[in-house]
């Protein structure tokens, strides 16, 4: 029961005591200030070391940049100034600069199937003669990441008055697979290739503007290749890009905005990094967003946007590293186009009492100048709708997932209505360790070097490449629905499982292309099981294994009806993630 007396006031009575000077009697202008920063090294508690990432370390940004001596630290101590002064040579103006270093190692071992299309005349094996070959393959990939920021700042409430920061990724793969023509054009190169990439995903300057409360509501302004994710799950946007970015807060950050402006870098082919060796395509965004945190109910944040994708590449020819052409894509009318979208906006992600849930919305309108049936200018009216609610009981997470993205059910119309995004990376249902977000799937006899889907995407867009294509409008469209469970079993331990059922929204594109009567839309169920261990209950060692299938639906079976070696597909991912 709670009490509801309150107890008798205490009262002090100290004959003798000495009474506390006024302040005033304290010179304010000569108060010696200790350096707060290294207070607990001083006292003997904890002794720094360049290479431990658990306690405080000057490496990882705990501590201002340095250099003591003993004039110097009378000297400031004299002025009431703190100890602890930035060194010289870096030409810094002020105190309170700080370095952080970070640096990731994450390893990747997949082996997989998906149906590999082959032909006669590049075939592996003599006397074979098939539409679809062995269906195994092999992915080791390596990729070293390695981050430093220089920052000056004050608290841990204050935002950094500026900010520069530089992130490389180097990265080595190697591809193993059963058929020719699969990984290079050349049929003569072999089925298998190493290749490594050294790429600039971060190179940017971070500037405070201002603040406009005393509770450090501010408007900052970020200008290089950084980071841009334009909703709550990575549906439409997400990835690191170069461009502008004026962002902030209002109300105590009850409100948060974005303005963006990118110009995207091409990609390297098989890493996946960004390449700037090569000149940026003629491919802009713009977007905002708005953020209010407990609207329309208390525990609820929700996010309007707006963003405009202006696509200039019609007179490009884009051919990837392994000789595949990319741009245009060798789909429909084998051209490329201009088209100027914009995608409409609603998302939320919180909680409604005991019921998690984020969700998404998008409305796609606009123009494309070359539909790849008709060759003429169409209107994009396409729409998408995500929503994973949870539940938690006890040590259990209980999900089910829903995705409704429109296809195109009269291709050779003046309307495409299937919907597609910019760079979409999806975490939903499962993320990465579903086969079908994972996996890609070639639309053979449909397009050439065109998949059905892309790697790490949910989307049925039969694009040549997420990374380096365009979007496509004239798509089946997807529909997923599926249930999950993650049990965080201990502190290290998280097991997760998930089921999901796939269709195509509309089959009339795949109909056109493949020249078919008839396509049922079912793909089938996507089963996975995860497991990730966590050994010293933080994100600095993380290993994960996973396994999923895919059994095919009749719409599957259908568009690879000659590949009867397999009735299913797997994918195993073995993935150490060490961070510093």
């Amino acid at each position: 029961m709670p009490q509801r007396d309150l107890p008798d006031a205490v009262a002090q009575d100290n004959p003798g005591a000495v009474r506390a000077p006024p302040p005033e009697a304290f010179p304010t202008d000569q108060i010696p200030v200790p350096d707060r920063w290294r207070l607990i090294e001083t006292l003997g508690v904890v002794k720094e070391r360049w290479f431990d990432p658990y306690n405080q370390n000057t490496y990882k940004g705990d501590r201002p940049i340095c250099v003591r001596s003993k004039e110097e630290d009378e000297r400031r101590a004299h002025e009431g100034r703190p100890k602890c002064r930035t060194p010289e040579f870096l030409k810094l103006k002020g105190d309170h600069w700080f370095f952080a270093v970070n640096a990731i190692s994450d390893t990747v071992l997949e082996p997989r199937t998906f149906p590999i299309p082959v032909g006669v005349q590049t075939t592996q094996r003599p006397g074979s003669i098939d539409v679809f070959g062995k269906n195994d393959s092999l992915v080791l990939a390596q990729t070293f990441i390695l981050g430093a920021a220089l920052i000056k700042g004050s608290t841990a409430y204050m935002p950094p008055e500026i900010e520069y920061r530089l992130t490389l990724a180097l990265n080595a793969n190697y591809v193993d697979v059963s058929e020719r023509r699969v990984l290079f054009v050349e049929p003569s190169k072999g089925t298998d290739r190493f290749d490594s990439f050294l790429g600039v995903q971060e190179l940017f300057v971070d500037y405070h503007i201002r603040n406009v409360s005393d509770r450090y509501d501010f408007d900052s302004v970020r200008v290089g290749i950084q980071p841009f994710q334009f909703d709550f799950r990575g549906f439409l946007f997400n990835d690191q890009q170069l461009g502008v970015r004026l962002f902030g807060n209002r109300d105590n950050n009850r409100f948060q905005y974005n303005l963006a402006a990118i110009m995207r870098v091409e990609k390297d082919t098989n890493s996946g990094l960004n390449d700037l060796t090569q000149l940026p395509r003629q491919d802009w965004i713009l977007h905002a967003n708005l953020f209010r945190q407990d609207f329309p109910l208390v525990g609820l944040t929700s996010q309007i946007s707006v963003t405009y994708n202006m696509n200039r590449e019609k007179g490009d020819v884009e051919i990837d590293d392994n000789g595949f052409p990319v741009r245009p894509a060798l789909i429909g009318n084998l051209k490329a186009r201009n088209y100027d979208v914009v995608y409409l906006g609603y998302g939320a992600d919180g909680r409604i009492g005991r019921l998690n849930i984020s969700a998404q919305a998008y409305g796609a309108f606009g123009w494309d100048r070359d539909n790849i049936f008709t060759g003429k200018s169409s209107m994009i009216r396409s729409y998408f709708l995500a929503a994973e609610p949870s539940y938690d009981v006890d040590f259990l997470r209980l999900r089910g997932s829903l995705l409704f993205a429109s296809g195109d059910g009269k291709p050779y119309n003046d309307v495409e209505a299937g919907f597609d995004t910019i760079f979409e990376n999806p975490i939903f249902a499962g993320s990465d360790t579903s086969y079908w977000i994972r996996q890609t799937i070639p639309f053979a006899g449909g397009g050439r070097a065109v998949s059905i889907n892309g790697r790490n995407g949910i989307l049925n867009s039969l694009r040549s490449s997420k990374e380096e294509g365009q979007s496509n409008f004239n798509n089946p469209g997807t529909i997923l629905a599926g249930v999950g469970v993650d049990a965080d079993v201990t502190p290290e331990w998280r097991l997760s499982a998930n089921a999901n059922h796939l269709w195509f929204h509309k089959t009339a594109v795949l109909k056109a292309l493949r020249m078919e009567g008839s396509i049922p839309s079912d793909i089938g169920y996507d089963l996975s099981l995860a497991a990730i261990y966590r050994p010293k209950f933080t994100q600095n060692l993380v290993f994960r294994a996973s396994a999923a299938m895919l059994q095919p639906g009749r719409g599957f079976r259908d568009l690879f009806a000659k590949n009867d070696r397999d009735k299913r597909y797997v994918s195993v991912l073995l993935n150490a993630i060490l961070t510093y």
